[in-house]
């Protein structure tokens, strides 16, 4: 666990195989499906918006994408100014997907707020993330398909 109090991380075991959950991060189609539209892609510098509903479009930035592994952007560039951290760790017959929000200016009344929403937030979220994998037929996953 962080000792920053302003860092909020999650984990979740996911049932599928790393490559699914990657695809559900980094497709704008499949990530609208369980969070936020916005033109998401897993290329160093690309710039996006992710489309909060009431809470507005909020600019990011690519900073790190590492295939089926880590995906780093920049969250509310401009406003919230905090960093999103998508770790994927295989696990047994699955993934461990560990979410690491940081960067909060928990002096601020913005990141305050945001902070404090997100806080429970995140869990809500992920359990989202989960039964759109579950329930959705267009994910393959690996792990589900058998060779005959």
């Amino acid at each position: 666990m962080p000792t920053d109090p302003a860092v909020i991380v999650v984990d979740r075991f996911f049932a599928h195989h790393p490559s699914t959950v990657w695809d559900a991060l980094t497709d704008p189609a499949l990530h609208a499906r369980w969070w936020a539209a916005g033109d998401v892609k897993p290329v160093v510098g690309h710039r996006f918006e992710l489309d909060m509903g009431p809470w507005g479009k909020q600019p990011c930035e690519v900073l790190q994408a590492d295939v089926d592994r880590v995906l780093r952007y920049r969250f509310g560039v401009g406003t919230l100014n905090t960093t999103i951290t998508w770790k994927l760790t295989p696990e047994r017959l699955g993934t461990r997907l560990t979410l690491t929000h940081e960067g909060f200016d928990l002096e601020s009344p913005l990141g305050r707020r945001v902070f404090d929403g997100m806080q429970p937030g995140w869990p809500i979220v992920l359990a989202t993330l989960d039964r759109a994998l579950q329930d959705d037929a267009s994910y393959v996953d690996p792990l589900q398909v058998t060779v005959s």
